[in-house]
């Protein structure tokens, strides 16, 4: 049985719905749907109903809180990668690697996973991912520089880009004045 605990929390995107367990991040979901809609489906998945614990996701809230204020680059919460299987664990994880403030194609996914040639696999594990923003899916784009849909909501992906685009201007005039 697994003990898992969650929270909705505010950010500029959305309320997310943070779900962990004693091995980490499981599950971070903007709602588009109900609340309860969302924890049902990730129940469902966990075989377990997660109980209501701000406490036990606040490691990942005050991250998030951080990252949307500039301040944060990198999340360092673990992950509970139970919900993702073979190629699609692979690709997130190679999602994992693309640096703050840059992008990745869907075709150097595929390869960073190695599986070359396996592109729209790879955007199927991106629009699948069971941990958004902190597994930054929203840098990968199409091959032709065009962002996509992030799950119907481009808008969101814009955001987050823009967001790490600023970021990443910042430090670098930050290091051009030392």
């Amino acid at each position: 049985m697994t003990s898992a605990a969650f929270s909705v929390h505010p950010t500029p995107v959305g309320d997310a719905l943070i779900v962990v367990t004693d091995e980490g991040l499981v599950s971070l979901d903007v709602l588009d749907a109900p609340q309860e809609a969302a924890l049902e489906h990730v129940s469902h998945a966990l075989h377990a109903v997660p109980t209501h614990d701000p406490a036990a996701t606040a490691h990942v809230t005050r991250q998030l809180d951080e990252y949307f204020a500039g301040r944060r680059r990198d999340f360092d919460v673990p992950f509970d990668w139970r919900l993702t299987r073979g190629f699609t664990r692979a690709a997130l994880e190679a999602v994992c690697r693309i640096p703050y403030g840059e992008t990745a194609s869907y075709a150097e996914v595929a390869i960073s996973a190695g599986f070359p040639g396996a592109n729209r696999a790879a955007g199927t594990a991106c629009a699948r991912t069971p941990i958004s923003i902190v597994v930054p899916v929203h840098r990968v784009v199409r091959a032709d520089g065009s962002i996509g849909e992030y799950g119907g909501h481009p808008d969101r992906k814009r955001f987050l880009l823009d967001l790490e685009s600023r970021g990443r201007v910042k430090v670098e005039e930050e290091s051009a004045r030392e």
